[in-house]
């Protein structure tokens, strides 16, 4: 079987309890914001934000409550996602599901982030670890 199209990293996705705070953090770093949008998690608002050093990228999001209350817990930082890029998101969908991995969304999901959206999809590692496929439109 073929394994599916990954062309590279694209992104690292962090889970933060202030934007802002972390923006400036990344900021500080060398990092652009390249991006800022929203999103709803279970019919409440959240922020993400792109920030990129040369080809590196970091999702900073920060969800709404209750859920921030579980990254505030853990009192030290996490990585949440490894996201890489593909060129064609049905494509690595299909070969995704016919290889037998744990996909976790029924099918790829669109954002309003980015120029012109995006979509992905995210499968499960051995121990839980969590992989996103992207494709930028």
């Amino acid at each position: 079987m073929q394994p599916i199209n990954i062309t590279a990293i694209q992104h690292i996705g962090i889970p933060v309890t202030n934007i802002g705070d972390s923006q400036t953090f990344y900021e500080r770093l060398g990092f652009e914001k390249v991006m800022l949008g929203g999103f709803i998690e279970n019919g409440k608002p959240g922020a993400c934000v792109m920030m990129q050093r040369g080809n590196m990228i970091m999702e900073l999001y920060q969800l709404p409550e209750p859920a921030l209350d579980e990254i505030r817990s853990r009192g030290n930082g996490h990585i949440d996602h490894v996201a890489f890029n593909v060129p064609d998101i049905d494509e690595a969908f299909t070969m995704a599901k016919q290889a037998g991995f744990n996909v976790i969304e029924p099918e790829p999901v669109f954002l309003h982030f980015w120029k012109n959206g995006c979509k992905y999809f995210n499968i499960t590692g051995p121990d839980g670890e969590r992989l996103e496929f992207n494709q930028i439109l």
